[in-house]
């Protein structure tokens, strides 16, 4: 497609093109390495897991109550049998239960042999050493059984999946005392440019704080990733060309903003030219529309735009899924679904926008989502308000108020 909003000389790149590039370019880092499970969190496994045991190992008590044999059940009546002992979580009955017999019996208690039911404590009544059991008992209920969750053998968690807090109770659960992962991706950012004035130091006219990197530092914060901010380089195509090279040859995957446009000293595209390959540069996506994506030997690049919002956008559309295939994790599609749009909102054909919005639903289940403001891409304090984007195809010549939209929730990237 063409955007309706510049003299291209040729159609931009559509995201999923860009995405389908990424997919068939990016292959994931080889290594592994073995760590203990408390530092496995976030980490992304490297082979499968498979359980040594059955879970539960036992057959134990759902609830807290009265373990009992469904022969001694009276059908349809009320009846009583006697107390023979109590079996504790960790500390199981040691008796033969006999006919006519029950036990006390705790929730994750085993369950004797004998036994294949267990009632709640509140439906008896407890008279000394006597149990009184209902006529609307119902056996064979209220028991784990040995494998329920997991068999012996079976597998727990296949690769390549980000481990969870769930994943590490699960894996503990087993027994399981460390994983194979995949090593921790090296990325390096930085940003571009003769504006920008470090935190801490007095703005001179015409210059800017850098908020990029901060941005970038957050964005990047994975268990998955060691991270290292290099700072800004100067628009000096030299340097940033000896500093690109240089990244290159110790870091996975190198990220920067600004420079990435066509301006005079917009440099990176010529430099990825120059010194590596240029896999694509532009896309039909709003706001971000420069970004370079390439490679500069085995080392992965992308140059991001300059503009604050253009750097979350593109970061989480087309850097993340990039980022989580090199790290061996799965493509995940961002989690999208229709919302009434309770605002006008003014749009060109020609590129893929990303507006910012602000989401809510009713007693009745329904989601609505406003604008949050202002959408120019210099203007971080709507996205800070936000909680999506609405997200609004190329073809879109915009949108009245109580249209249906299609809107993604801010994931944990913001």
């Amino acid at each position: 497609m063409i955007d309706a909003c510049s003299q291209e000389s040729r159609p931009l790149l559509s995201i999923d093109d860009a995405l389908d590039r990424i997919k068939a370019a990016v292959s994931p880092v080889p290594s592994t390495e073995k760590v203990a499970l408390k530092d496995a969190l976030g980490r992304v496994l490297a082979e499968p897991v498979y359980s040594p045991i059955n879970i539960p190992h036992d057959r134990n008590a759902a609830m807290d109550g009265y373990a009992f044999a469904s022969r001694d059940r009276a059908d349809g009546q009320a009846f009583t049998l006697a107390l023979a002992g109590t079996s504790w979580a960790g500390r199981p009955f040691q008796g033969q239960l006999q006919p006519g017999q029950c036990i006390r019996i705790f929730t994750g208690a085993v369950v004797p042999e004998q036994a294949d039911s267990v009632i709640m404590q509140e439906q008896v009544q407890a008279q000394g050493q006597t149990i009184h059991f209902p006529a609307d008992t119902r056996v064979r209920q209220n028991i784990r059984q040995i494998g329920e969750d997991v068999k012996q053998g079976a597998c727990l968690i296949a690769e390549p999946k980000k481990l969870t807090a769930v994943d590490l109770g699960l894996l503990a659960s087993a027994g399981i005392g460390e994983v194979t992962i995949k090593r921790r991706l090296k990325i390096a950012y930085f940003s571009t440019g003769d504006e920008l004035t470090p935190l801490g130091l007095p703005l001179e006219p015409g210059k800017i704080y850098d908020s990029n990197r901060a941005m970038l530092g957050g964005l990047l914060s994975d268990p998955s990733y060691s991270v290292a901010d290099l700072g800004v380089i100067p628009d000096n195509k030299q340097l940033l060309e000896d500093s690109f090279i240089k990244a290159s040859k110790n870091y996975d995957a190198v990220i920067t903003t600004g420079g990435a446009s066509v301006g005079e000293a917009d440099y990176v595209k010529e430099i990825l030219q120059n010194s590596g390959e240029v896999n694509f540069w532009k896309l039909a996506i709003k706001p971000g529309k420069p970004l370079a994506f390439g490679k500069i030997g085995r080392c992965y690049f992308f140059g991001l735009p300059g503009n604050p919002v253009a750097v979350v956008v593109t970061f989480q559309q087309i850097v993340a899924p990039a980022l989580r295939q090199l790290s061996g994790a799965r493509f995940v599609k961002p989690l999208r679904f229709a919302a009434t749009c309770t605002s006008a909102l003014k749009k060109a054909p020609g590129r893929q926008e990303y507006q910012r919005g602000i989401l809510s639903q009713d007693e009745q289940g329904e989601f609505f989502v406003a604008s949050a403001g202002q959408q120019g891409s210099n203007i971080l304090s709507s996205m800070s308000q936000s909680g999506c984007y609405i997200v609004l195809p190329e073809k879109c010549k915009g949108v009245q108020a109580g249209e249906r939209v299609t809107v993604e929730p801010f994931s944990l990237f913001i």
